[in-house]
């Protein structure tokens, strides 16, 4: 019997603790967080065996810890789970930037014991309330390891992954950090720099504002995220997020030397580099400043399920761009990924897979 301590139940916790009691017997699950009624949720739904409001001695058979709280209280969480834990008790985090927390592992002494998370797959909906087993199915997760775990802790760690639907990658917690700033941070300073763009250059009437939609609307979506959460993800991965951002503003400052010079083969390969690398992505549809039609669906991770959605829709005349599973899915919700060629297949496909039973999603 594996003892899977969780320290914060809510929408990623409580999915992979859902995922663990749904799929291995062999795991009993505890769990502390501060929300009485998340406490009372876990036990009646008999997703944890035991509750406390905060760490405690429940921790004490733990073979792995999930910190799995807000990334503030990772530090102090880190230590009152120390208090309880065995020696031998694996810790791991969910984080999207690993820096501090290495920093804290280091400084504790604690690089053989570590091993570093970061599921993605996510939702706008939080609280153990929304979380589910299905939420990390086919969804890479990224395990970082600190330099000294043993190859034996990292495998079963690994078989608890793939044991909640995940896709495990192994990489080492530096190279996590710098290929999120450059995927998932700096996307994201664009987006919201773009925005402020817009809304600076604006005029009165707010006419700007009124026509962005298509291109403008798709590529800034991820403006629309917290403002919190990601003003904390900058300050805790400042140094890479600093590095790439300067090579972007040497990157822009040479195509506008391009521009100012109607520099015409050099534009072509700028445009031209970038949709066949894009093209190039396993779930690309279009280049992204087109307009997309697309949405979301959840579907079971079992044989046939793709084909059965791609199926339905098309014995109902709906003709399907591209269709795919999303293994990235941090700040969209919906395992497969359907693109339309027109618009208002969108409503008809939503219509049909909402009267089958599926529950779909769709991109703002």
């Amino acid at each position: 019997m594996i003892t899977c301590g969780f320290i914060g139940l809510g929408l990623i916790g409580g999915s992979i603790a859902r995922a663990f009691h749904q799929n291995r017997a062999d795991i009993r699950i505890v769990a502390c967080d501060p929300d009485e009624n998340t406490r009372r949720l876990a036990l009646s739904e008999g997703i944890a065996d035991a509750v406390s409001g905060q760490p405690s001695e429940i921790l004490s058979d733990c073979d792995f810890i999930f910190l799995c709280a807000p990334v503030s209280h990772n530090d102090e969480n880190l230590k009152k789970a120390l208090q309880f834990c065995g020696p031998d008790c694996i810790l791991t985090d969910v984080g999207s930037v690993k820096a501090p927390i290495c920093r804290q592992i280091e400084a504790l002494g604690l690089q053989n014991r570590f091993i570093g998370g970061h599921p993605m797959a996510g939702s706008e909906r939080i609280g153990f309330a929304n979380s589910k087993a299905s939420l990390l199915e086919n969804a890479y997760y990224i395990m970082a390891p600190a330099p000294f775990v043993p190859a034996g802790k990292v495998e079963t760690f690994r078989s608890l992954v793939l044991s909640a639907g995940a896709i495990p990658l192994l990489v080492d917690p530096q190279t996590h950090d710098y290929i999120t700033a450059a995927v998932s941070h700096l996307p994201h300073l664009i987006a919201a720099s773009l925005v402020n763009l817009v809304r600076e250059h604006d005029g009165p009437d707010g006419l700007m504002k009124s026509i962005a939609a298509g291109g403008f609307k798709d590529i800034t979506r991820i403006a629309s995220s917290s403002p919190v959460m990601w003003q904390q993800i900058c300050l805790t991965n400042a140094d890479n997020l600093s590095a790439l951002l300067q090579d972007y503003i040497r990157s822009l400052q040479a195509l506008e030397e391009k521009l100012r010079e109607k520099d015409a083969d050099p534009l072509f390969s700028f445009f031209e580099s970038a949709r066949v690398y894009r093209d190039s992505f396993i779930d690309a549809g279009s280049g992204p400043i087109k307009k997309v039609y697309s949405i979301r669906v959840d579907i079971p991770d079992e044989a046939g399920s793709l084909a059965a959605v791609a199926t339905l829709l098309a014995l109902n005349g709906i003709s399907i761009k591209n269709i795919g599973i999303a293994h990235n899915r941090e700040a969209e919700e919906g395992v497969l990924a359907i693109e339309f060629y027109e618009e208002s297949s969108i409503s008809r496909a939503v219509r049909l897979l909402t009267d089958r039973g599926y529950t779909t999603h769709l991109n703002r």
